[in-house]
């Protein structure tokens, strides 16, 4: 049985597509590596030039170029591990650097209440002063 050419087009057709399909990589995988830069720049502009975080921010920066690189290379696992990576470190640059200002900010009341304990002690007079 012989094909004629306008009964194999839509076999071609369909065959391609499902090459290209494979060849490239999904749109959850480029939205799951846009997703990650996002985070990355949130979180960059969270932790700004703050000590802490910083290295946990460019573990992130890392993971997100090694996502790009994969991106680039049609490597859907790693781009996806590396895309998970980046917003895991991201959180983490922004998590870090949020515990260091309550850790400031606790001590700074600390300070602030311990001062005024002395002034008040010292403003009250006990009751062997008085006698």
């Amino acid at each position: 049985m012989k094909m004629t050419p306008v009964r194999t087009w839509p076999i071609v057709l369909a065959t391609s597509i499902v090459f290209v399909g494979c060849g490239g990589v999904s749109d959850l995988t480029k939205d799951r590596v846009a997703r990650s830069e996002t985070a990355v720049r949130q979180a960059q502009q969270n932790v700004g030039n703050a000590e802490q975080g910083a290295l946990e921010l460019q573990k992130a920066r890392d993971h997100l170029d090694q996502a790009r690189r994969a991106l680039n290379d049609k490597k859907e696992e790693p781009a996806v591990r590396h895309a998970q990576q980046a917003e895991l470190y991201a959180e983490l640059a922004v998590a870090r650097t949020q515990s260091a200002s309550a850790r400031r900010a606790a001590e700074e009341l600390q300070a602030s209440i311990r001062t005024l304990r002395q002034e008040a002690e010292r403003g009250n007079p006990t009751a062997t002063d008085m006698q």
